[in-house]
């Protein structure tokens, strides 16, 4: 085994990743307060197709984006923890000016060649500005990243959970009245601005300017070249969640993929619990690593892999239980992507541990880990095409069992639909034991953040969820999801906390007492 490093600081490391935590999930809450309004706005005053093609669309800018950063998102953390006698300011812009870059590469690219945003529709009105929201995006994550090295996660939360949720929901409803056909496109245009604005003002303040500052494009290709297979791995992990829709748009009507959109959004949104500790858990893991401390490494990976695991099965019982209502509130039709947003909240609570592990192994064993996520994303695509041909083969037996209404075009059921989302499940699930069985190889130390206590907690929350579904649909959302959440948050408190878990929820500036670094 591994022994601690004399440098290690695991409790102030911890208290780090506590406070990293408490912020994250304060943005959770206000993500999703403000997610919901646009998604009930987008289903009931657009409708499904006009959410399709949005859809579509927006999934192959936001992919073109991952790449043109090149892995800074995650990657600027080691570049600046390696720094030597040049001042930080002068490597986030060097990321910046990278992102740019990449930036104009990716939006030559989808501007030429229009049909990837919209393979299953007509280019039409203002949708040749979508590719020039990269640049917005791009920036975002760069600045974000950099703010978050500095401790400041704050910065996230207000551009992600606040500026650019509220802006595209409120600008959706006011351009509803200016076009249908457009509205859609320019709210996110708008939003992808705003959240640029909110990310790079807060940049200014902490780094202040590049004075002295030159670009130099060999240390330039040098990074960009570095973070190769970190830009890989964002960009596969990132894909894994949306190339279900791609394969939708080209196997579906728009429909279809508007109904399986909006319950990806709404499953996505615990997803965002993870990627928004990223920034915070980066810097922690990558000093560890200079420190030669694996083992606290480990540690880090198991807590805070933990505190995922924990709210991703919480938040996905209390989302699926009432299914039905959740759905329903986008309008009638999206009830039918109840079956499919089921397996897409499965698929998040299983992705917990690939996710984590991921956290530290694009820096002990990125090629290996890109070999993986290829892996994953090949059997992730392949599963999906061969369960939606096999759905559609067993729908005429269902239709005569009377399981499934009968369709009349096979590219409008949402039944054999739902063969994306489990295939997604599956490759996930393949993922999360692969990759965390490397990292404890690698580390030689327990990585797996799951507990004992996670059992009963869910099958209390189960027991609770089906009294709840006595009640109206009304009721189940505005009762029956608190008190799903507070059955199983009740057992993880008494069961699974131990003094880790509780600086979570500690507020206040008081130290806590430094927390041991054992070798399970």
């Amino acid at each position: 085994m591994i022994d601690a490093a004399p440098a290690a600081r695991p409790g102030t490391d911890i208290e780090a990743l506590a406070k990293g935590g408490r912020t994250n999930f304060f943005g959770f809450l206000l993500r999703l307060a403000a997610r919901l309004p646009f998604l009930f706005i987008a289903g009931r005053i657009y409708g499904t197709d006009a959410l399709g093609r949005f859809a579509l669309a927006t999934i192959i800018v936001e992919f073109a984006a991952q790449l043109a950063t090149l892995g800074l998102k995650r990657g600027l953390a080691q570049q600046l923890t390696r720094a030597d006698d040049r001042p930080h300011v002068h490597i986030v812009y060097d990321a910046m000016l990278v992102g740019m870059v990449g930036s104009a590469a990716a939006a030559v690219l989808l501007i030429c060649l229009p049909d990837l945003m919209f393979p299953n529709s007509r280019i039409n009105g203002l949708d040749w500005l979508l590719p020039l929201t990269v640049f917005g995006w791009a920036g975002s994550d760069i600045a974000l990243a950099a703010l978050a090295y500095r401790g400041d996660v704050g910065a996230t939360v207000k551009a992600r959970a606040l500026v650019e949720p509220w802006t595209i929901s409120i600008a959706a409803f006011a351009l509803s009245f200016y076009s249908i056909r457009d509205g859609l496109i320019l709210a996110y245009v708008l939003s992808t601005i705003a959240a640029f604005v909110a990310s790079v003002v807060p940049l200014w303040r902490s780094y202040g300017r590049p004075t002295g500052w030159r670009p130099q494009p060999r240390v330039l290709a040098r990074i960009a070249r570095r973070n190769l297979p970190l830009a890989g791995a964002d960009a596969i992990e990132w894909g894994s969640r949306r190339i279900d829709i791609y394969i939708l748009g080209i196997f579906f009507a728009p429909q279809i993929v508007g109904i399986y959109w909006a319950a990806q959004q709404v499953a996505s949104l615990p997803q965002k619990l993870k990627t928004s500790f990223d920034p915070i858990l980066g810097p922690v893991i990558t000093q560890n690593l200079e420190d030669g401390n694996r083992a606290a490494v480990a540690q880090q990976v198991r807590q805070v892999g933990f505190w995922i695991i924990a709210a991703q099965i919480g938040i996905a019982l209390a989302l699926a239980i009432p299914g039905e209502a959740v759905m329903g509130l986008m309008g009638p039709s999206f009830v039918f992507g109840t079956g499919a947003l089921a397996f897409l909240l499965a698929a998040e609570a299983i992705a917990a541990t690939a996710a984590v592990s991921e956290s530290a192994l694009i820096y002990v064993a990125r090629y290996r880990n890109l070999g993986v996520s290829v892996l994953m994303i090949a059997v992730q695509t392949v599963l999906s095409v061969l369960l939606i041909y096999a759905i559609r083969d067993a729908m005429p037996w269902a239709v005569r069992a009377g399981w499934v209404p009968a369709a009349a075009d096979p590219r409008t059921d949402p039944v054999s639909a739902a063969g994306v989302a489990i295939a997604l499940m599956a490759a996930l699930g393949m993922a999360s034991v692969v990759k965390a069985r490397m990292l404890r190889r690698l580390l030689d130390a327990r990585v797996s953040g799951w507990r004992w206590a996670l059992v009963p907690a869910t099958l209390l929350a189960l027991a609770v969820g089906g009294l709840t579904l006595l009640l109206p649909e009304w009721a189940q959302l505005a009762i029956g999801i608190p008190l799903i959440m507070a059955a199983y948050g009740a057992v993880i408190w008494y069961r699974g906390f131990g003094p880790e878990d509780r600086l979570l929820f500690k507020m206040g500036n008081k130290a806590a007492a430094p927390l041991p670094v054992t070798t399970p």
